[in-house]
């Protein structure tokens, strides 16, 4: 997300509104769901700060004793499969089965999948589950969908609205929404296609910040029950917070400190400031 305006435009027959994530925005604050992350080892701090700044509680329940246990009381999960072995994968399978029997939205982000068998097999398995979200950026989602190679990494070597095909088909197979990252994100859920423009080019210079933005789509998709506006309402309010963050921290080490205070002072108010025009 590169520092641009922030807007939020809508086409399909549900146009997610100003109003929309400004109701997203307190649902989560007066509900602090209990978001459970089995995500990625480099990231957990970051992410676990992010789910506190906006309201939500982390619960870093990814063992394969207690995932499923877990899961059936969590309000959401997040599965992120950044580093990855059999035993992880495991739990992984385990909690998202769990989130699905007993109606609990779930988070898929298939870090860096496409492009390492192993990973992109684990991540396709994790398909039949049917998540709630699926969040990644261009390459990650093309190489999910086998439209694709996988990027350099973590990092996208396409462009967000190349992989808006494989998003749409994506959604169509599990039913839920797809996000796709990128100077401009793009969010698909059926025929609904929503764009998310905003943020700052530092975000992509902080550990963890996309991983954290999964753990906050799982926080909004809990306490909002279109999973279309609880994506676009999380990804709204990341990119808000990162351009306030910027504006008084223009370095990597004090930007990642100040985008979570902001993600902390980010309100209602101010997404529904922020949504810009709607089209």
């Amino acid at each position: 997300m590169p520092a641009v305006s922030t807007t939020v435009s809508t086409t399909g027959s549900t146009p997610v509104s100003a109003q929309d994530v400004a109701r997203a925005r307190e649902a989560v604050a007066h509900g602090a769901p209990l978001v459970q992350c089995l995500t990625n080892s480099v990231v957990q701090t970051i992410t676990a700060n992010a789910l506190l700044a906006v309201g939500a509680a982390p619960a870093m329940v990814d063992n394969v004793h207690e995932s499923a246990e877990f899961a059936a009381v969590a309000s959401a999960v997040l599965v992120n499969v950044g580093t990855l072995d059999e035993t992880k994968a495991r739990a992984m399978a385990l909690a998202a089965a769990s989130a699905r029997e007993h109606g609990r939205p779930w988070v898929l982000d298939p870090v860096a999948v496409g492009g390492l068998e192993f990973r992109t097999r684990v991540a396709r398995d994790l398909l039949t589950h049917a998540p709630t979200v699926v969040r990644g950026n261009a390459s990650e989602v093309l190489g999910l969908a086998g439209a694709g190679a996988g990027g350099r990494g973590v990092d996208s070597t396409d462009g967000a609205e190349d992989a808006l095909e494989a998003a749409r088909g994506l959604s169509a197979r599990t039913g839920g929404v797809v996000a796709v990252s990128g100077p401009v994100d793009v969010l698909v859920h059926g025929e609904r296609t929503v764009r998310v423009s905003g943020g700052h080019a530092l975000l992509t210079r902080t550990t963890g910040a996309g991983c954290s933005l999964g753990a906050l789509v799982a926080a909004y998709a809990a306490a909002e029950p279109d999973p279309l506006v609880a994506a676009a309402a999380a990804h709204l309010h990341v990119a808000v917070a990162a351009e306030r963050a910027a504006a008084r921290a223009g370095r990597p080490g004090s930007f990642a400190t100040a985008w979570i205070d902001e993600l902390d002072a980010v309100g209602p108010q101010d997404l529904r400031d922020g949504a810009g025009r709607l089209a």
